[in-house]
């Protein structure tokens, strides 16, 4: 649903099927924007947010965390690791998504 409507606003969107193949298309892609999901096979999204920002040519690509993972923990530690918003999926619908990534974008 969040594609289908990202891709009504005008967004060209690629997607990664796990943590691996995400940090190597963020590095070979440089998008505009990464909505990262926490819960991914191999590598979490953590780990992908981490080595993100740790690449001089990525580091400053916004990210914002989008999940089903609402600990308070687990919201500090993506902003702490560079996330510029933590969503938590359930509490958002797509048009709101679509939403913050234009904010996080001006």
């Amino acid at each position: 649903l969040i594609v289908q409507k990202l891709d009504k606003e005008g967004y060209e969107v690629v997607q990664a099927t796990d943590g691996e193949s995400a940090v190597e298309m963020i590095g070979k892609e440089k998008p505009t924007i990464v909505l990262l999901d926490l819960i991914l096979p191999g590598m979490d999204g953590f780990e992908v947010l981490k080595q993100a920002k740790e690449n001089k040519d990525t580091a400053n690509l916004p990210v914002i965390i989008l999940s089903n993972l609402g600990q308070q923990d687990d919201v500090e530690r993506g902003l702490k690791l560079g996330a510029a918003d933590y969503l938590i999926k359930a509490h958002f619908t797509p048009k709101e998504i679509a939403t913050k990534i234009q904010a996080v974008l001006q």
